[in-house]
């Protein structure tokens, strides 16, 4: 018996192998295409979504735009076209939850310093405070790569438009009353202007998956 086996201890080793192969085959080709969801505001809490779209269903995207950044320098879609890049809203004075957001964006920027195919976007809320200079010194002080990483202010309404009617990252308020309170939230734009994920800024896990979902969108793009 144990020169029976022995005899075929090769073959064995051979046949166990190929079964191994031949199931992972089988399990990636049956495995199914991890996909992120496209995300329309009346898929979102009504509470960060304009009145005038809430119920919007289909063929949202986000609108053009024109902002200064930290350069001086006028930053529009142009800049992000056919990029996938991180959106967020924030201001340089804020005490709260602003530091814990710019410092994940920090660890977004260095995670993928050498992707040319994903950049930043970050609204500063306050444009009467955040002047280019201002914007200039937080991101000095922050490390932010010029290259990757705009820092950006401007009109206040265009702002105030992006963060409820865009991006569905403000709680909606009047805008007589000319004050809004941004979320923490962190979101996913692909190449067609289309959200494609919202991430809580404070929070390590989320930038994890957010980090996971880039890599899915990039797949994505990448077997088109």
């Amino acid at each position: 018996m144990l020169t029976f086996f022995k005899k075929y201890k090769f073959f064995g080793i051979v046949f166990l192998i190929i079964s191994i192969i031949i199931i992972t085959i089988i399990y990636s080709v049956m495995k199914p295409q991890e996909v992120l969801r496209v995300y329309q505001p009346a898929d979102v809490t009504a509470e960060l979504v304009d009145t005038t779209m809430q119920y919007v269903k289909k063929y949202h995207t986000i609108a053009d735009f024109s902002l200064i950044n930290q350069n001086g320098k006028t930053v529009t879609q142009e800049d992000y076209a056919d990029k996938i890049y991180v959106a967020d809203f924030f201001f340089t004075t804020c005490q709260t939850i602003c530091p814990i957001m710019t410092d994940h964006m920090v660890k977004i920027q260095e995670e993928l310093k050498n992707d040319d195919d994903i950049l930043l976007l970050s609204h500063t809320v306050t444009p009467e405070i955040d002047s280019v200079p201002q914007l200039k010194k937080y991101a000095v002080e922050k490390g932010v790569n010029d290259a990757k990483w705009n820092l950006v202010t401007g009109d206040k309404k265009e702002i105030y438009d992006l963060a409820r009617k865009s991006y569905l990252a403000a709680k909606d308020v009047p805008y007589e009353e000319y004050d809004l309170i941004h979320t923490e939230n962190f979101v996913l734009v692909d190449k067609k202007k289309r959200i494609r994920g919202f991430y809580d800024g404070t929070d390590p896990e989320a930038i994890e998956t957010l980090l996971h979902d880039i890599e899915v969108l990039k797949k994505e793009y990448s077997e088109k």
